[in-house]
């Protein structure tokens, strides 16, 4: 019986020997695999961080105006008898463009112009009595009074008649004819626009803080989705005196040179407006720059690592960096980062400090200041 008991003993503590053995041999390659992923080089893009000139500039949207514009119509009803333009005209000031029918207006007006001429016949044949005392001088006054009412009287229909008339108010361009001969227009009733295009401005809101940043006179570039490739040139003209309250923002105009005409009023516009002096500064792709609640950070490709064999290697070291203003594909760097720098600019998911890497710049993010829609 004792035999078999320390038999039994002998045999259980084998077992319980080879699995403690089994299990210290597990964790050890557990932990060799660990050891191994983590230092397995992760594969990402760099690139130098490089200087560049910088101009400090504000960007903004806003709207085209015309520099004179107009939605052209009378006064007086009544119906048209007379057009003299066609939509899309170049008109001149004063270029008579409608005429409304005025046949009763003129005749009234010819009579009040003769009841005025005979007026003055009655006042110069009086005046020539009261010389020889043969009226009074009563009479005289009473003469020269009903004289200028008359003339008063020929000068309102005159307005009357020349109310019928429509004149272009300044040079322009006209838009489409809106009435038709024999139509019947209302007052007020809208005949066609006028724009002048030729220079045009463009209207831009700007946040308060900017305003130490304007001046008049300042350049300012403005695109147009209807011509993306294309960038209008101008100066800031007026600045608004007074901020809204309700957006505490400053409305800003600019001129712009139109001499093909091709920007025209209601336009949706992009504007940017140079502010300052340009400055030199570390510019990075923005794709190499991670964003984190406290902080925004770079990895640099750092050569001085070394691997499990004791060889030199490329490790990623974190850098906290301060950010400053986009440009395109680029970011500005003010501070963090030098010129000449190795940056990573792609795979900084899979970084973290002292992470072996390994460059492969087969495929690099974009890194283009002013980058355009490239149609497929």
């Amino acid at each position: 019986m004792i035999k078999r008991m320390l038999l039994m003993l002998v045999l259980v503590g084998v077992v319980l020997g080879g699995l403690f053995g089994f299990k210290v041999f597990v964790n050890g390659k557990i932990k060799e695999a660990m050891a191994g992923m983590a230092n397995t080089p992760q594969t990402v893009s760099a690139a130098k961080a490089a200087a560049s000139d910088w101009q400090p500039s504000i960007d903004a949207v806003g709207s085209l105006r015309a520099v004179r514009g107009a939605d052209l119509s009378l006064e007086v009803p009544g119906v048209v008898e007379e057009i003299r333009f066609r939509s899309g005209d170049e008109v001149q000031a004063g270029q008579i463009l409608l005429r409304l029918r005025a046949d009763d207006e003129v005749a009234k007006l010819q009579s009040l112009e003769a009841t005025a001429q005979l007026a003055q016949i009655t006042y110069d044949r009086d005046v020539r009595q009261l010389k020889a005392q043969a009226i009074s001088q009563a009479v005289v006054d009473n003469d020269e009074a009903n004289l200028r009412n008359a003339k008063a009287q020929v000068a309102q229909q005159k307005a009357i008649v020349e109310k019928k008339v429509l004149r272009a108010p300044f040079a322009g361009k006209l838009g489409l004819r809106q009435v038709d001969l024999g139509q019947y227009l209302a007052a007020g009733a809208v005949i066609a626009t006028l724009q002048s295009l030729d220079p045009i401005f463009v209207d831009f809101l700007l946040p308060q803080q900017t305003v130490a940043q304007l001046a008049v006179g300042s350049k300012v570039e403005t695109k147009v989705d209807a011509f993306p490739d294309r960038v209008f040139t101008g100066k800031i003209t007026a600045i608004n005196p007074k901020i809204e309250t309700a957006s505490r923002n400053v409305q800003v105009r600019a001129t712009l040179a139109n001499v093909d005409q091709k920007l025209l009023p209601g336009m949706f516009a992009t504007v940017q407006l140079e502010t300052g002096a340009a400055e030199r500064l570390v510019t990075l792709p923005q794709t190499a720059v991670s964003y984190n609640p406290y902080g925004s950070l770079v990895y640099l490709v750092d050569g001085k690592g070394q691997g499990p064999d004791g060889k030199q290697q490329l490790v990623a070291r974190q850098v906290f960096v301060t950010t400053g203003a986009t440009r395109g594909d680029q970011v500005a760097i003010l501070k963090g980062v030098a010129e000449g720098d190795t940056v990573v600019t792609a795979g900084q998911i899979k970084l973290r400090n002292g992470v072996p890497i390994v460059v492969d710049n087969r495929v690099v993010p974009t890194n283009d200041p002013a980058p355009k829609i490239v149609d497929q």
